[in-house]
């Protein structure tokens, strides 16, 4: 799709339809009145998501500062954005990031229908098909024992050495799944180039039974590359022969001369295409170390949750289709109340890692300030993503949700049924009472007179008031399954589309990240002596100098 074809977004006619609602009756709509209006709102505003196994997902937007009004114009809105032309040429393989030039297809990994898809005039899928099969084919041999190490030993421990979506992914991935784990088999992931990270995981391991993945498309990445050869270094001290780094080490790769040098079997390299970012890069071979760990039948479901969601999103209309009315909701909030964050609070322990991953997935994409058409934008994107699992964060940032001067959407997360219903499901049952009663707090408030009939003092009464009328989003999965993740991961992968191609801005690039490291290069090279630096700013220059007295 041409560039050109786009406008900014604050001059779409919906856009003004929308601003002039808010101004009206928008920024004063009380959700807790709408309800008391009209006893279909929860029908109205909900929505069920079915997977492939039959198991569901219930998205409830119906505490959401929306009206029947609100709601057509937000659609109107994504259709006169193109959202829908974009989405079908993301679909089709066409390279929709226009900056590098690429295709973004990482939709074609779950493609487990296997229909051709093709980047180019070609059919991806037999890569994708081959990659899977090497992927079955080496999980089945470390999880049976038949692969083992030098001394014969079955491997125990798996250290993924990544970085970004290299290591983010499959973090968030194995323990939001690590009830479905192999009993004796352990997962570590390295990413922070300080020493302590991979210090800290390796005096866990023992070399004679641990394998590591080396995650680097390039297999340069200056971080990756650093620790894996400290894991080598810290491997051969007690292997000593170079011959064993074959059975102990695996490439993520598509450099096959590097991961040779490295001293890697190529038979034993699992690549990925340019057309897979690293942020969504889970679904590929990134995603060895969660197919080691929870096996590759169900990283399989994994990857059907993810496509069921991408099969609702492409062919449900815009009023119904779930992704697209998240994102735009996000819009909603961003544009025109001038909310700056956004809130996800898993209501699961196994998802502690879920707020991290989608930190990068939302704001490495959308943290962009210059639109397809090469102009600046004039309005907000790219909203502050944070969160952490509740009910932890109920008794440090809820405050601030709940009575603070800004305007937080939140996403709350929970499954119905617990992996671990110990105490006759007690502790699932008070998560969930936590889940209902933070939402159904944030959308009521409250009033003075209730404050007041309470009994607290006149002084105490300002302090005591809730204003409710927080925008909250339910989303209820019967159980955190294989299927279930990949669902969740595809329908934020998709909010984080729509969001992109309504602010008109590349989605899929990531040149942000670039110039720090380019700069810590150079630097880099001036911390190997310890002569005086001159050649920065003073502060830095003043800087690097005091380092290089105390190191």
């Amino acid at each position: 799709m041409s560039s050109a074809s786009f406008s900014q977004a604050n001059e779409l006619p919906a856009w003004k339809t929308l601003q002039s609602i808010y101004d009206t009756e928008g920024k004063s709509l009380s959700v807790k009145e709408q309800f008391e209006k009209d006893p279909e709102r929860f029908n109205k505003f909900s929505h069920t998501f079915k997977n492939h196994d039959g198991s569901e997902i219930l998205f409830d937007f119906s505490k959401n500062i929306i009206n029947d009004d609100i709601k057509q114009a937000l659609v109107k809105l994504a259709k006169e954005a193109n959202v829908e032309q974009l989405r079908d040429a993301f679909f089709k393989g066409e390279h929709i990031n226009f900056t590098e030039d690429r295709a973004v297809y990482h939709v074609a990994l779950r493609n487990q229908s296997n229909v051709p898809m093709k980047v180019d005039g070609q059919d991806v899928m037999p890569e994708v098909n081959s990659v899977l099969e090497h992927m079955k084919e080496f999980s089945n041999q470390v999880r049976s024992g038949e692969w083992k190490g030098y001394t014969g030993k079955a491997i125990t421990d798996i250290v993924n050495i990544g970085i970004g979506g290299s290591d983010l992914g499959p973090v968030m991935v194995t323990e939001a799944l690590k009830a479905y784990a192999q009993k004796g088999l352990n997962v570590h992931f390295v990413s922070n180039i300080d020493g302590t990270h991979i210090a800290e995981e390796l005096r866990h391991c023992d070399p004679e039974t641990t394998l590591f993945l080396v995650a680097s498309k390039t297999f340069t990445t200056a971080e990756t590359t650093t620790n894996a050869n400290s894991a080598k270094k810290w491997f051969l001290e007690k292997a000593k022969d170079e011959s064993h780094i074959a059975k102990h080490f695996v490439a993520l790769s598509t450099n096959a001369d590097e991961v040779a040098k490295f001293g890697i079997d190529t038979k034993n390299m699992f690549g990925f295409e340019n057309w897979v970012g690293g942020r969504y890069s889970v679904w590929s071979a990134i995603g060895l170390s969660v197919c080691l760990y929870i096996g590759y039948d169900n990283f399989v479901d994994f990857l059907k949750g993810a496509e069921a969601v991408d099969k609702h999103f492409t062919s449900a209309p815009l009023e119904e289709n779930i992704p697209v009315l998240g994102g735009l909701l996000s819009v909603w909030y961003n544009n025109f109340f001038g909310a700056q964050t956004h809130l996800v609070a898993p209501f699961d322990q196994y998802l502690h890692r879920f707020p991290a991953y989608l930190q990068q997935l939302s704001m490495e994409s959308n943290g962009k300030s210059v639109t397809r058409s090469n102009e600046f934008v004039k309005y907000s994107t790219g909203s502050i993503l944070f969160g952490e699992p509740a009910t932890n964060s109920q008794h440090s940032f809820f405050q601030l949700v709940h009575q603070g001067t800004k305007l937080i959407p939140a996403d709350f997360i929970l499954a119905a049924q617990s992996q671990n219903p110990i105490e006759n499901n007690l502790h699932q049952r008070m998560l969930a009472s936590n889940f209902f009663a933070q939402a159904e707090a944030l959308m009521v408030g409250k009033p003075q007179e209730t404050v007041k009939a309470e009994g607290a003092p006149d002084n105490l009464v300002p302090h005591k008031i809730f204003l409710g009328n927080r925008p909250t989003t339910s989303i209820l999965a019967q159980k955190i399954t294989p299927a279930a993740l990949g669902s969740l991961i595809a329908y934020y992968e998709h909010v984080t589309f729509t969001e992109g191609a309504v602010w008109n801005i590349n989605s899929f690039d990531q040149w942000g990240v670039e110039l720090g490291k380019v700069l810590a290069k150079v630097i880099g090279k001036e911390l190997d002596n310890k002569d005086k630096i001159e050649s920065h700013d003073q502060s830095t220059n003043s800087l690097i100098n005091q380092f290089k007295n105390w190191a």
